[in-house]
């Protein structure tokens, strides 16, 4: 049976690094405060003006495909996950594919914002294992930076992300004891507004109930207009305890699916990879499921939340680190805006 390997991994973060202690400048907040509630200790910011999501993600993507032994040449399909892309439209993944002068292969943009790069894999997967794609490049990237409410009135959102990109590349393989066990998606819409960014977007339009009384200036103000921008209606919105509480038992309830669906218990895992929402999310998943310190790998209080690029990025500097090898049973998890969680095991 062909399964999918990862071949190559690679990731970036910006050089510039933003302490607790930077943001007191612009907000009422503390690092004791920060830290008390996420974990986190620093964050990366992207330069304003030269790195974009698309030019983070080429960084980590030559990484990961040079570690594949592969040549942008060979890439032949692309996976783009990301809730911050350059532009409204066209999505990261041709720009991507430009900007590494690829051949003409598919681009793939996936929205699903904390659980995008898991889901990005689970797709990727099935390609690979129908024999359709030989060389698929799997990116999770964020630029959350350029809009953030830097101001008291945003602080809960505000501290919690940073920027960054991760990447892999992967190959098929015939190896019964190397690849992606399996994959599991899962949403529930019905709380979506909890954890949002509502503009712009097309929405806007049902808070009239009779357009027909608006002339055509009017109804272009509803996708972005000056009083959305004066109410801070353009910013991420959150409900920061109703997340927890949801997430601390989808976390632990899609990881148990994937070892279950395989035949393995918790103890069995070499190292859990969650995506970095918030350390005490990650910590109560780690007691829930009893495991050890060494089986569980959180970089959140260096980087913050980078959303798609979080598990990717934590996945590479854990193998960097050695923490991984060959046979390793690894499962990466997330739980994010939709609401959106995803497992995927695999062995190294």
């Amino acid at each position: 049976m062909v399964r999918s390997k990862i071949a190559g991994i690679g990731m970036y973060v910006p050089s510039n690094v933003v302490t607790n202690n930077d943001l007191t400048k612009y907000m009422d907040t503390n690092d004791e405060w920060i830290q008390e509630r996420t974990g986190i200790k620093e964050r990366r910011y992207a330069h304003r003006t030269e790195e974009t999501t698309t030019t983070m993600g080429v960084e980590a993507a030559k990484v990961a495909i040079e570690r594949a032994g592969i040549t942008p040449q060979d890439i032949d399909f692309i996976v783009f996950a990301t809730l911050s892309p350059d532009y409204y439209f066209p999505g990261c993944g041709v720009l991507l594919q430009r900007a590494m002068k690829m051949k003409q292969v598919g681009a793939l943009d996936v929205r699903n914002q904390c659980s995008g790069f898991v889901y990005a894999v689970s797709v990727a997967d099935q390609f690979i294992k129908t024999g359709m794609y030989k060389n698929i490049l799997v990116v999770g990237a964020e630029k959350h930076s350029f809009g953030l409410d830097f101001s008291t009135r945003g602080r809960n959102i505000s501290v919690i992300f940073g920027d960054g990109a991760g990447a892999v590349v992967l190959q098929p393989t015939a190896d019964e004891n190397r690849g992606i066990l399996s994959t599991h998606l899962h949403s529930d819409g019905s709380d979506a507004e909890i954890l949002a960014m509502y503009n712009p977007g097309t929405h806007a339009n049902h808070w009239k109930e009779n357009l027909a009384s608006f002339n055509d200036t009017e109804i272009a103000d509803m996708f972005m207009s000056h009083a959305m921008i004066d109410n801070a209606e353009n910013f991420p919105n959150m409900d920061g305890p109703a997340v927890f509480k949801t997430a601390v038992v989808k976390f632990p309830e899609v990881i148990m699916e994937a070892l279950t669906a395989n035949g393995y218990q918790a103890t069995d895992l070499k190292l859990l990879i969650p995506h970095q929402a918030n350390l005490r999310i990650a910590q109560f998943v780690q007691q829930k499921l009893k495991l050890r310190d060494d089986q569980v790998y959180n970089n959140i209080q260096k980087y913050g939340n980078t959303t798609a690029a979080s598990v990717p990025i934590a996945l590479c500097e854990a193998w960097e680190a050695g923490k991984i090898n060959e046979g390793d049973l690894v499962c990466l998890a997330a739980f994010g805006s939709g609401f959106t969680w995803a497992s995927a095991l695999l062995k190294w």
